[in-house]
């Protein structure tokens, strides 16, 4: 038996694929694997597959992981190519193999938050900006797990910004806790929101780059 990981791209029309819709569209690819995943126990059985950190909806990354186990001895080998052939446009595997690392060691994540501006990039906004998220207390709402709003200090959560401008945008590099607890750059909109709402951009992207361990190393 053994457990493996994927490493894939989400990314265009598949940037908009519910996290379920997600589990199900891989689970269909897998019979191309020729191999057996593991299910649980109990009256409804169900296949033991899992994505590491899911990416929250309208949002893209080159670097999402899902593990899952086989009943079979398996290192990953040839399992990315086969199931691209049955991978919707904008999902695209690009490796296989055992998951070594437990999910507990993923610490940071990267990711790419663009501001988009359809007057223009205002004067002097990546300072403000930057300044902004240099504060040692951001507060923002958030609805919690019971569906109510609620006030979140997430300056601990932002460990780092890189501010560049582009044609009428502002792109940031941004590196923020991802777990326990984990922050989702989306919300760095509503930070603007609240204490420099002329900033504020008409629309937000954001693309993950890179999932880190606690030293900044890559985690795979």
């Amino acid at each position: 038996m053994s457990k493996l990981r994927l490493l894939f791209v989400k990314e265009g029309p598949a940037a908009y694929i519910s996290h379920l819709d997600l589990l199900r569209t891989v689970q269909r690819a897998f019979p191309r694997t020729e191999l057996d995943i593991k299910h649980s126990n109990g009256y409804h059985p169900h296949p033991i597959i899992s994505i590491v950190l899911p990416l929250p909806v309208g949002q893209s990354s080159s670097c999402e992981l899902l593990d899952f186990e086989v009943t079979q001895d398996s290192d990953g080998s040839g399992i990315a190519e086969k199931l691209n052939t049955g991978m919707p446009e904008g999902l695209r595997v690009l490796d296989c193999y055992e998951a070594k690392r437990p999910v507990r060691e993923l610490a940071m994540l990267r990711a790419e938050v663009t501001f988009e501006y359809d007057g223009g990039v205002p004067e002097n906004a990546a300072a403000r900006l930057a300044e902004l998220f240099d504060r040692e207390e951001i507060i923002i709402q958030k609805r919690t797990k019971r569906k109510e709003l609620a006030d979140v200090d997430i300056a601990s959560m932002i460990l780092r910004t890189e501010w560049t401008k582009g044609e009428n945008c502002l792109v940031c590099t941004a590196l923020v806790q991802a777990q326990n607890p984990g922050l989702n750059p989306q919300l760095m909109e509503k930070a603007v929101e609240r204490y420099a709402p002329e900033l504020t951009p008409d629309f937000v992207q954001v693309r993950r780059l890179e999932l880190l361990d606690t030293e900044g190393k890559i985690f795979r």
